[in-house]
């Protein structure tokens, strides 16, 4: 909007709003005017005629979610009603789960949940509870035959067996180790003794002795063959790993890291003499298994010290 002035030599002049508080030159005398302020609206009866625009602030912040404004520091009081961790919800979310999966059940991938209804084969020591009737026998010393007793004490094999009958629910695990279940069809499988976690009654089980290394070894190795239909159970430190045999691609293991592989397989073994044998580090690794032939061997990614070479 243009505002009139008048300058002393009686020029009118129209000048742009945008003038206004400045100095101009009056083109009739040369004179510098000073262009009056713009007047400001009367507040009682324009209010009206000027938009009020609302304040508003972003949905969201720069960084994609809704900007967040700190409360001030102290002694904060949680609301009566805020429920996290509370006792109740710790229960719910740990609870006891029934999956439906039948005899063996995970609970959880280091647990195991045996649906008994009659007799099962543990590893000793590695019921962590029990809901039900449920009673443990240790493993006669006659059960499985003499032979298997002698081997047993030739080898001072570690890994006993308890035996559990009744009815309920029976818990099992091993020093916190992943549990993989296996459901046997008329096969068989080698699992080295301290990996065997539990086992039907209907698989057939016999405690095989490395012979050819006997001499090799401090301690011994021992692995146990199951054999037959049914369902067992066995451990690995974190995530095992399967890797296949083919008469052109044989495998080599370290056996501190192997917990099993096909029952068609015998291993061949051997020492492997190399720097680390001489700078004093006296590691299983010295001492390979072989395998080859058609099958299958799992190994997990930790290395139990079972034996050492001599």
């Amino acid at each position: 909007m243009p505002i009139e002035i008048r300058c002393q030599c009686g020029k009118k002049l129209r000048v742009p709003d945008k003038l206004a508080d400045r100095m101009v030159k009056c083109p009739g005398c040369n004179a510098q005017i000073q262009v009056p302020s713009l007047a400001l609206p009367d507040d009682d009866d324009d209010a009206d005629d000027v938009p009020q625009l609302p304040i508003t602030f972003p949905s969201k912040s720069a960084f994609g979610s809704p900007p967040q404004f700190s409360a001030p520091r102290g002694n904060h009081q949680p609301a009566q009603d805020d429920q996290r961790y509370s006792l109740r919800e710790f229960v719910e979310e740990t609870g006891q789960q029934d999956h439906g999966q039948g005899f063996f059940e995970l609970e959880s991938p280091y647990m195991l949940e045996v649906n008994l209804n009659g007799m099962v084969w543990t590893k000793m020591g590695s019921m962590i509870a029990y809901v039900g009737n449920i009673r443990f026998v240790r493993e006669g010393i006659l059960e499985k035959g003499l032979g298997k007793l002698l081997k047993k004490a030739m080898t001072g094999e570690g890994t006993k067996l308890t035996k559990a009958e009744g009815q309920g629910r029976l818990y099992l695990a091993d020093s916190g180790k992943r549990i993989s279940i296996l459901n046997l069809q008329n096969e068989s499988i080698y699992v080295n003794g301290n990996d065997l976690l539990a086992l039907e009654e209907t698989i057939e089980w016999d405690i095989k002795m490395m012979y050819s290394i006997a001499g090799m070894m401090a301690g011994g190795l021992f692995n146990v063959k199951l054999t037959g239909t049914g369902m067992i159970a066995i451990t690995s430190h974190f995530q095992p790993m399967t890797l296949r045999v083919t008469p052109d691609q044989p495998v080599t293991t370290d056996p501190n890291a192997t917990i099993a592989w096909s029952g068609n397989l015998m291993p061949e073994f051997k020492k492997d003499i190399s720097l680390k044998t001489f700078f004093g580090r006296g590691s299983g690794e010295s001492i390979q298994m072989h395998f080859r032939g058609n099958g299958f061997v799992v190994v997990q990614p930790y290395e139990e010290v079972y034996f050492q070479a001599k």
